[in-house]
């Protein structure tokens, strides 16, 4: 950092991962630090914080099944006050401990051993041990559970294949033995079978959560957590109601680990996205989960905070490459060569966000590098097509949910119009968002929303790793793999740059998607609201929110 070869937000977060408090890596760092509490994940205690009150928040409120397999961040949202996780990234993009209090990799990052926190107490009366860890990291590895878990790095590097076939004939992956050692009754290592470098960030991954062992789905009917706040009420499409835990089960008093909290209720109302700002502007909720850019000027004459960030969140319009004709590369490549990104992201977010380059590490990203721009090329579109033997033109339907709202349909009707003059003929399909994340990983050609994660090597394994759950375009390359792992196994930033990008351009070639741009996002809340600071990934934890 002093010679000027690593910028003082990357050693913050680097200092940070390898086990230094972030407090101490502000410090090093020569950086004021934020207002947080020594050794907690959350914000230092405000002095003029009142206790009591409801926060209501308009959100889509979902079903809440099984959060190992939870398909989108408002159901993580929804449990985020009543199971935990390990590790917590905050609106800084630094992780810090949260069940775990601290947490040392081996030098050569394949062995992560996590000390957790002392008297941290379930909401039954059990104390929180590492065998309750254990089997959760267990479960998710279970290839019944089909989490997408087992797409991130960390986990990845647990299971190896067997002889057992799936439905489809390729190999069942299951748990290495000894992955996962239980040292003592507050400390669990993961042994890995390769380096990775991100182990607590994918452990504040929404679908981590950590639930009691007793779990059964669904999870609204019997919600044992470690948080301040149990489930009183969940009306899919229609109302989540947390409220305060007081007393544990056994009927003894609930003392929460994490200090003061300071609401009573936390209230999740279910609207349509473009009804957000209106139920805000009638008084009927304190807060947002998002509004759009088209909104803005909107938000800006009401009585409220606005909070915008930069992000990775994205949207992939990904192809299916086993399906036809996406199997066939050229139609891909014709199909992206059609588009300019740089047009539908103007069109869609003329201020804020970044232009995509059809690969999903996002320049907010520490490990991010600039590839060449993309070039769109009519002429070479309709030759390829040509080629692979679409010489009068291809007609080709897309799936699309407008699960974050209405512009997704915008964004590919602006690609449509530009793929016309290829002879490609788009056809959309504009399904409710709830069913769209039904089919969103078999649908042939489909726009998927993609949320912020801390790390491009984390987004890179989570979508296109082979075999993964989340792999919804099935792209399966051992030379990208091969190249994602060796970013994952390389802790300098300066070095990783250019191996995530040797991967990113691996799928940029092979043509598997159209990604557009990475959105900025924007969230309000009302002036009584203190505490809020909007997250790039959408994640509430409002233990230090108050209202005047």
């Amino acid at each position: 950092m002093r010679a000027g070869s690593l910028d003082r937000r990357e050693f913050v977060r680097l200092a940070a991962l390898l086990g230094t408090s972030a407090a101490s890596a502000y410090a090093l760092a020569g950086l004021a630090s934020p207002a947080f509490a020594a050794d907690m994940p959350f914000a230092a205690d405000d002095p003029k914080a009142k206790t009591g009150g409801i926060l209501k928040i308009a959100m889509s409120v979902q079903k809440m099944e099984d959060p190992a397999t939870y398909a989108w961040v408002a159901m993580s949202d929804q449990t985020r006050h009543t199971l935990e996780y390990l590790a917590m990234t905050g609106p800084d993009n630094i992780t810090r401990p949260m069940l775990a209090e601290s947490w040392k990799p081996t030098e050569d990052l394949q062995t992560w051993t996590f000390n957790l926190r002392k008297g941290v107490m379930w909401h039954n009366g059990e104390e929180l041990t590492a065998d309750h860890i254990a089997w959760n990291v267990s479960r998710w590895l279970d290839p019944k559970i089909a989490s997408s878990n087992v797409g991130l790095s960390v986990f990845s590097a647990m299971v190896e294949e067997t002889p057992e076939k799936d439905a489809k004939g390729k190999p069942i992956k299951r748990v290495r033995k000894n992955a996962i050692e239980v040292v003592d009754k507050h400390t669990i290592r993961f042994n890995l079978s390769k380096p990775v470098l991100s182990a607590p960030e994918d452990l504040y991954n929404y679908p981590t959560a950590i639930v009691h062992p007793s779990f059964k789905a669904p999870l609204s009917d019997n919600m044992i957590g470690t948080g301040p706040f149990g489930l009183a009420e969940l009306r899919v499409g229609d109302r989540c109601i947390l409220r305060r835990v007081r007393k544990m089960t056994d009927g003894k008093d609930f003392k929460y680990w994490g200090g003061n909290v300071y609401l009573d209720e936390i209230h999740y109302y279910n609207f349509d996205t473009d009804n957000y700002l209106s139920a805000f502007a009638s008084g009927d909720v304190d807060g947002v989960y998002e509004f759009s850019a088209e909104q803005m000027d909107l938000a800006k004459s009401l009585d409220g905070t606005i909070h915008a960030a930069r992000t990775a969140q994205t949207i992939c319009c990904r192809m299916q490459v086993d399906q036809k004709p996406f199997s066939d590369k050229r139609v891909r490549q014709a199909i992206v060569k059609s588009v300019d990104n740089g047009v539908v992201k103007n069109l869609i977010f003329p201020t804020g966000g970044d232009v995509g380059q059809n690969q999903h590490v996002a320049p907010i990203h520490p490990d991010y590098a600039p590839l060449p721009p993309l070039e769109r090329d009519v002429a070479e579109a309709k030759k390829l097509l040509a080629e692979a033997g679409f010489p009068s033109g291809l007609e080709v339907t897309i799936d699309v949910g407008n699960t974050d709202g209405p512009w997704h349909q915008a964004a590919v009707e602006a690609m449509r119009d530009q793929m016309k003059d290829a002879g490609i003929t788009l056809k959309i399909n504009v399904i409710p968002a709830s069913k769209y994340w039904e089919i969103w990983t078999k649908t042939p050609f489909g726009c998927t929303s993609w949320t912020h994660r801390p790390l491009g090597t984390m987004a890179m394994s989570l979508a296109y790793r082979s075999g993964v759950p989340w792999n919804e375009s099935h792209y399966a390359n051992p030379e990208f793999d091969k190249a994602l792992d060796e970013a994952e196994a390389t802790l300098d930033v300066n070095e990783r740059k250019p191996k995530l990008m040797k991967a990113a351009k691996i799928l940029q070639d092979d043509a598997v998607e159209i990604l557009p741009f990475f959105r900025p996002v924007y969230t309000i809340v009302k002036k009584n609201v203190n505490g809020y600071v909007g997250h790039p990934t959408f994640y509430h934890q409002f233990n230090k929110v108050w209202k005047a």
